[in-house]
């Protein structure tokens, strides 16, 4: 992935798209994007809802995200009437379910990588000794038992 020519930085504006986690609103506009009062905002940044990313001199910076979030947790508020502290767990459930489910794809690449290398392998080892090596098979199932000779 290259990064763009300005370092990195995506801007809002002349058709390019902002990336969906990066800092981009003070805390005015995204209480108008998300339709709330900016106290409200401060709230829930305290009670630990939707924590937005932070300036150097500690003012609050909302990402889409964020807003996103922030629209959640007032429709969960009020449409289904769940109280702060269930929102909360809600919002901390499905964090850690997005986790795991990043954690069980990177698990699988690792599963089909590991595969495709067992294969390749394989393949390799049987190439390189031809038909040298014959599968050897019991051809019985005698117990046979190992006694030490006695001496005489």
């Amino acid at each position: 992935m290259s990064l763009p020519a300005d370092g990195g930085r995506e801007q809002a504006g002349a058709g390019r798209a902002v990336a969906e986690d990066a800092p981009v609103f003070v805390i005015s506009v995204a209480a108008e994007l998300a339709g709330m009062h900016a106290q409200t905002l401060r709230q829930y940044d305290r009670l630990g809802l939707v924590s937005p990313g932070r300036t150097r001199g500690g003012g609050r910076r909302y990402s889409p995200r964020d807003v996103a979030l922030l629209r959640e947790v007032q429709r969960l508020s009020q449409e289904d009437g769940v109280n702060l502290a269930g929102i909360k767990r809600i919002i901390d459930l499905e964090s850690q379910v997005e986790a795991l489910q990043q954690r069980v794809q990177e698990l699988l690449t690792e599963v089909e990588i590991a595969q495709s290398r067992a294969i390749a392998a394989e393949s390799a080892i049987r190439a390189g000794y031809g038909r040298d090596l014959v599968p050897l098979r019991p051809s019985t199932s005698a117990l046979v038992v190992w006694r030490p000779r006695t001496e005489r």
